[in-house]
């Protein structure tokens, strides 16, 4: 009795290969990518340029659903984006594997409440780092849609839950029109390589060593970024977690930031709104407010001396 507890309180003690009622599909997956990748490789090594490059397009654009999509708008509500982008980064997110938009927010705010705990969804703190890196997303049991994201419980969302499975296959199998080195590339390979560059955000941008217990384990990696393509920002992570609700992840001018970037295009083009700035662009501008009332007040106080006289 006490062991079958202590399991269920902590999932990383089962077997790897042991995964959580309802996730057996997922473990599926991630192992059939994988042999497929692998095989592509053998058969495939250097893929054609066109193949290449419209892989790392579809990558990047996926990414970016990931991260302005569903972290910076869904789960902190930094922004507000169009319906129809909206929609159609949920898109290409699925089409990365990243999953529907209702468990990925559970889950992201799960961790954000949680961060470091033993209550943590992908803690390497406790895990490990295979934890943290992938086993989680078939040895958890999920987070709670009704807790965590009652905001996001709504027809709109709850339609892409269904449409997942066919817009993964989809994406594994879609590349067959163009051949089977399209196949191999624009499908298994492309999804291998978005999953391992994701998933680090879990693991090793969480495994800052020598930290009391408690600690925010957050850390930036600058060498991550460009392997990350479209979510290139999300590597800022000790950033975003000092400051969670900031649309920009970056804060030096050297930190790029993709996500930014495209937030920015589409606030031009007026297809996102309601902008939160970082902490230090809010307390810069309260005292700019303080220091124009304080100036106001004094160009005021002579006038007002006269008055005082007069009367």
């Amino acid at each position: 009795m006490k062991s079958t507890q202590l399991m269920d309180e902590q999932p990383w003690s089962r077997p790897w290969w042991q995964y959580s009622e309802g996730n057996g599909p997922a473990l599926f997956y991630i192992v059939s990518i994988h042999a497929l990748a692998l095989t592509g490789l053998i058969l495939y090594p250097l893929p054609g340029l066109w193949v290449l490059a419209l892989a790392l397009a579809v990558a990047s654009i996926g990414g970016v659903g990931t991260s302005v999509c569903y972290h910076r708008c869904l789960s902190h509500r930094s922004l507000r984006l169009n319906a129809v982008v909206e929609n159609l980064l949920i898109f290409f997110a699925i089409f990365n594997a990243a999953g529907g938009p209702m468990s990925w927010v559970a889950n992201h705010r799960h961790h954000h409440a949680k961060a470091d705990t033993v209550e943590d969804v992908s803690s390497p703190r406790y895990g490990g780092f295979w934890w943290a890196h992938i086993r989680w997303i078939y040895q958890w049991s999920g987070s709670e849609v009704r807790r965590w994201c009652p905001d996001l419980d709504k027809r709109r969302y709850r339609v892409w839950t269904r449409l997942q499975i066919p817009i993964i296959a989809f994406s594994i199998f879609g590349g067959l029109f163009f051949g089977w080195e399209a196949f191999f590339w624009l499908g298994a390979i492309r999804l291998v390589y978005v999953l391992h560059f994701q998933m680090f955000v879990n693991s090793l941008l969480h495994m800052t060593p020598g930290l009391p217990e408690g600690e925010d384990s957050s850390r930036n990696l600058w060498w991550l970024g460009p392997f990350q393509l479209g979510a290139w920002g999300e590597n800022w992570h000790r950033n975003h977690h000092s400051d969670a609700n900031a649309a920009r992840f970056g804060r030096r001018w050297w930190q790029i930031d993709i996500g930014w970037y495209v937030i920015r295009g589409l606030k031009a083009l007026r297809l996102a709104s309601d902008i939160k700035p970082t902490k230090d662009i809010l307390r810069m501008e309260a005292r700019r407010a303080t220091d124009t009332r304080a100036s106001e007040i004094t160009e005021d106080s002579p006038l007002l001396e006269r008055c005082g006289q007069d009367a």
